[in-house]
């Protein structure tokens, strides 16, 4: 699954990127909400994307599927972001 992570690095905007989430996590349900930051730092880039889904249960397979964690009540995945590509 890391590399599905990998494939959202190419999104081109904000739009693009809330699609290909939900796309990867429909698997494990709907996607409720999707709140995502951007964070520049030399030549890196990223997009920090909060997310719900619509029951604990599905987020815990998407957590464990994905190796990803939660920060507060949110599944967080933090996306490398092509420098440039993402227009938010």
């Amino acid at each position: 699954m890391q590399h599905q992570l990998e494939s959202l690095a190419s999104c081109g905007d904000a739009a693009s990127l809330r699609c290909a989430i939900s796309k990867l996590c429909a698997e494990f349900g709907k996607v409720t909400r999707v709140d995502i930051l951007t964070m520049s730092e030399a030549d890196t880039r990223r997009a920090l994307c909060f997310l719900r889904l619509e029951s604990d249960a599905q987020e815990r397979q998407l957590m464990t599927s994905l190796g990803v964690s939660r920060f507060g009540n949110d599944v967080l995945l933090i996306v490398d972001l092509a420098i440039g590509s993402v227009r938010l």
